[in-house]
């Protein structure tokens, strides 16, 4: 008997299993499902007879455990009771993690707002406040379950996953390991001096950030871990090391009105983003057989050699180039 092909868990999450979950709350689902952007959790906008709708996050099972998500969730309610606008999960009956059908669930009130426009020194000035406030709220206590920011995480076993699942086409096998190993002992030097870690947003991109006319509003604190500050920071900049060295020092004006903040730090930037090249890569050769993966095969047939058409390797030199100036 031929196997049957895996079957993604979130193959069972219909509609119905969406609002069953929101309604097992003692919530009435008016019938309105929105489904919003997110690649590694699926969350969805609930309309609510009577009421304002709800965002609904489907955890991706096997992903984080009970505790590391609750952590997350305590951090957040931990800065929103600092009045740092950060949009924390709403309780229920005193939780704000919830279980149905073996998906793992929390509810979150509806934020309306737009990008930041962050080429602009007030808008800049602002996030730098805020992130500082975050960060002195961060320093207060570590993480107990949530991982710390790791070069091993976010670059060793990213990069290696590529190679033993054959993503890297033949002619750029040596090419790729060569590189990635030259790459990822240069940044651990970078990372061998004592950073303060703290608790972070950890993917502070503007994606994840909704602007109005009160300012910022931060979202997702999915990937929340222990960190140097410099990486709530470096997602913020764009452009030319010149524009960026600005943009940098907008921030820390407003950073350093509630937090302190090391400037070695500045030298991690460069490594940072490089990390985050590699590690996106691995994600993708990850994800390919998912629902999501499904869709990247309309423009990349044939897998896995077709990966390198994604070329996530193709901007990894800027890292060492930068990082040497």
């Amino acid at each position: 008997m031929s196997a049957q092909p895996a079957v993604h868990p979130y193959e069972a999450l219909t509609p119905d299993l969406i609002l069953d979950a929101v309604e097992t709350l003692g919530l009435r689902c008016d019938g309105r499902l929105l489904a919003l952007n997110s690649f590694e959790n699926r969350v969805y906008q609930v309309g609510i007879e009577d009421a304002a709708p709800v965002v609904v996050k489907f955890y991706r099972p096997q992903r984080w455990t009970r505790a590391q998500i609750e952590e997350e969730h305590a951090f957040a309610l931990e800065l929103a009771e600092a009045e740092i606008p950060v949009v924390a999960p709403l309780r229920h009956a005193g939780r704000t993690l919830h279980e149905h059908a073996g998906f793992r669930f929390a509810l979150y009130p509806k934020q309306r707002g737009r990008a930041p426009d962050l080429e602009t020194e007030d808008t800049l000035t602002w996030m730098g406040r805020f992130l500082g406030r975050i960060h002195a709220v961060g320093a207060v206590r570590p993480f107990e379950h949530r991982r710390a920011l790791e070069v091993e995480a976010l670059g060793a076993q990213p990069s290696a996953f590529v190679l033993e699942r054959g993503f890297i086409p033949p002619e750029l096998v040596e090419a790729y390991r060569t590189l990635a190993a030259q790459l990822l002992e240069r940044i651990g030097h970078r990372f061998d001096h004592a950073f303060t870690l703290l608790r972070l947003h950890g993917d502070c991109h503007p994606g994840n950030v909704l602007w109005d006319d009160d300012g910022p509003h931060f979202v997702d604190l999915d990937d929340s871990c222990m960190g140097p500050a410099v990486q709530d920071l470096w997602m913020l900049l764009s452009g030319e090391r010149e524009e960026r060295e600005r943009q940098v020092g907008w921030i820390l004006n407003g950073y350093f009105e509630f937090h302190d903040f090391d400037p070695r730090e500045l030298q991690l930037i460069e490594p940072l983003r490089t990390l985050r090249m590699i590690h996106y890569a691995g994600w993708l050769a990850r994800r390919w057989d998912a629902p999501e993966g499904r869709r990247w095969d309309t423009v990349w047939p044939h897998p896995p050699h077709a990966f390198h058409k994604f070329r996530g390797i193709a901007p990894i030199p800027l890292g060492i180039e930068v990082a040497e100036v």
